[in-house]
């Protein structure tokens, strides 16, 4: 068995994925095409690089993260159905994004989540040695945000699905009931949510780049992180907080009732009440280890070319 991932390139989550696959499996994994068993979309939206020819002579797997509301209308659905036509197996990583795609494809689909790198995520005991490290106040009550919240093509106008706004409405319960509150954020499109607490003078840190290792610590730094999003795969940070025993809260996205203990996911009428629960998450997330995932995954392209040779 030969398998062909497509390939990114664009310092996303997913090309570590790829990457970390690739290194795992070298023995199944081909840079090939010709020689590919499989053909791995881990990306639907690099379809398009893939010549059609192989597209229709090859088992074609397609990996759909989530999706948004244009993507069932107009040209988001024609798309998906222009692209569904090659396509002979859906994976995807949450229940919630396997009834999205439910609704428009009559293909098989399997629910598989990714696994998150306990080798380079994991807990770390002294949250105060890395406050000093980061110039973080020892004292101060820190929630962090580490997603993306501005559209790509516009900076300022906010990305809905992640919930930005819904973010800036707990922050201000939060200042009330942490004066001393600082909002630690990392990554690029960051322009709304800072616009908002610039406005409102909520005190902020904000790391633009940063290596997988200062991420690891920065989680170790929180007090508490906050998942706001309205429509999500994962998201990543849910894994990246269970491993690292760091405090989450949530709303009801991808792959949150996996991990989350239910006292842990909010909606925006509820979210005061919301408590993290470090001790559910660690365990729950221990299935999804890189080994773990590894092993899913394999299992999954053995299942699937047994049934195709």
């Amino acid at each position: 068995m030969k398998i062909f991932i497509s390939n990114l390139n664009e310092s996303w989550i997913v090309d570590r994925f790829r990457n970390e696959w690739i290194e795992a499996n070298k023995e199944i994994f081909t840079d090939r095409i010709k020689e590919a068993d499989i053909v791995w979309i881990i990306s639907p939206w690099t379809w398009k690089k893939i010549p059609k020819r192989y597209l229709k002579s090859k088992f074609v797997i397609c990996t759909i993260h989530h999706l948004e509301d244009k993507d069932f209308i107009g040209f988001g659905k024609k798309e998906f159905l222009k692209r569904d036509k090659f396509v002979d197996i859906y994976h995807t990583i949450s229940e919630n994004s396997y009834k999205q795609i439910l609704k428009l494809t009559n293909k098989k689909i399997e629910i598989l989540p990714f696994w998150v790198n306990n080798e380079i995520f994991f807990p770390i005991d002294n949250k105060f040695e890395i406050r000093k490290k980061y110039n973080l106040p020892a004292e101060s009550y820190i929630i962090g945000s580490f997603q993306r919240d501005s559209e790509g093509n516009n900076l300022s106008s906010p990305k809905m699905i992640k919930g930005p706004d819904r973010l800036i409405e707990i922050l201000k319960q939060k200042l009330k009931d942490y004066p001393d509150l600082i909002v630690l954020l990392t990554g690029k499109r960051r322009s709304y949510i800072i616009s908002k607490l610039n406005e409102l003078q909520i005190n902020y840190i904000y790391f633009e780049m940063v290596s997988v290792d200062e991420l690891n610590e920065l989680y170790n730094s929180l007090d508490l992180y906050i998942v706001s999003s309205r429509v999500e795969g994962g998201p990543q940070a849910i894994f990246e907080c269970a491993i690292t025993k760091t405090n989450i809260i949530s709303t009801d996205v991808g792959i949150a009732r996996q991990i989350l203990n239910k006292k842990s996911i909010f909606n925006m009428e509820n979210f005061t009440l919301a408590v993290p629960d470090v001790d559910t998450a660690y365990k729950n997330v221990q299935n999804y280890t890189k080994r773990r995932g590894m092993e899913s995954f394999r299992l999954f392209f053995n299942r699937v070319y047994s049934e195709i040779k």
